[in-house]
């Protein structure tokens, strides 16, 4: 009887997941499982079987549902988050953001594959806390779950990530809020929707129609992030890469920190940080999460 009971209560909630509308975001909710257990077993090189049994789908149902969010399959996926795969990207990461600029990569106006256009805040805006400023805000779908953007009328000014329904959305709010205590908030998502719409989608990425951020930090820190943005789509660097490039090379430390507090996720890719053995290190917003979008970038980077 007690077997029976749990087997009917699992049942519902498997297929309440199978059923979601199709849409980035609930493809995300279902991909999210397969990307912690390949992150977690990418060394034993799991079958398509085996991950599609670990997450309850037919091999191919998965293999259909995880190509339609990564636009690449599971096999590609796994090279692309393996700590092997890390390390060889890192063996010229040192050279990686100066070459940045040499190749047209980088500049005020056109920065990565994003093509971000980005100012900066006084530090006076910063130690204020953000006092007179009006933040718009706003929850929507991203291919990495719900996500909460911030705006001003200069630009994008936060993307956060909430998981565990309205409890994670209100978590994702207070901490995205604590950032510019003295700002006044208002919930706008008509004028936070296009920053996701733009961001999250490469068909949108365009020198000619930039995303507009607006960097809202210590001096220290917006030097960090300024940093982040010349860091190409399938490149990555370690802390003391950014420490070094900043003219702090004993800062690495001071760069994580900063790093960690970067509040426009994604698009200021602190994704593309990790330590100097390869291994992922810490992210904000779960380390599933950074596996899935270094991941993803990878597919997106080798198919421009």
């Amino acid at each position: 009887m007690t077997a029976l009971a749990m087997t009917t209560t699992a049942e519902p909630r498997r297929r309440r997941i199978e059923d979601l509308p199709d849409s980035p975001a609930a493809d995300y909710a279902r991909v999210a499982r397969a990307v912690e257990y390949l992150g977690a077993n990418w060394h034993e090189h799991p079958s398509l079987d085996e991950v599609a049994a670990h997450v309850r789908l037919s091999p191919a149902h998965f293999q259909r549902l995880f190509t339609r969010w990564a636009g690449i399959s599971p096999k590609q996926f796994i090279q692309a988050i393996t700590l092997d795969n890390a390390r060889d990207m890192l063996r010229s990461s040192a050279s990686v953001l100066d070459a940045a600029y040499e190749v047209g990569l980088s500049g005020p106006g056109r920065l990565h594959d994003l093509f971000v256009a980005y100012e900066a805040m006084t530090p006076g805006d910063y130690k204020a806390g953000g006092e007179g400023l009006e933040i718009a805000w706003g929850f929507h779908d991203s291919p990495f779950g719900t996500t909460l953007a911030m705006a001003t009328d200069r630009g994008l000014a936060g993307i956060a990530f909430a998981d565990g329904g309205p409890e994670g959305r209100a978590r994702a709010l207070a901490d995205m809020m604590a950032r510019w205590p003295r700002a006044r908030f208002v919930e706008e998502p008509a004028r936070t929707a296009p920053y996701v719409a733009h961001g999250f989608d490469p068909r949108r990425w365009s020198a000619d129609r930039p995303l507009k951020v607006v960097l809202i930090g210590s001096e220290f820190d917006v030097t960090v992030w300024q940093t982040l943005l010349r860091i190409p789509a399938g490149c990555v660097v370690t802390y003391s890469d950014i420490a070094a490039h900043i003219g702090r090379p004993k800062a690495a430390r001071a760069v994580g920190t900063a790093v960690g507090r970067n509040p426009v996720s994604f698009v200021v890719p602190c994704h593309r940080v990790l330590r100097k053995s390869g291994e992922l290190g810490g992210y904000h917003w779960g380390l599933t999460r950074k596996r899935a979008i270094i991941g993803w970038e990878s597919a997106i980077a080798g198919n421009a």
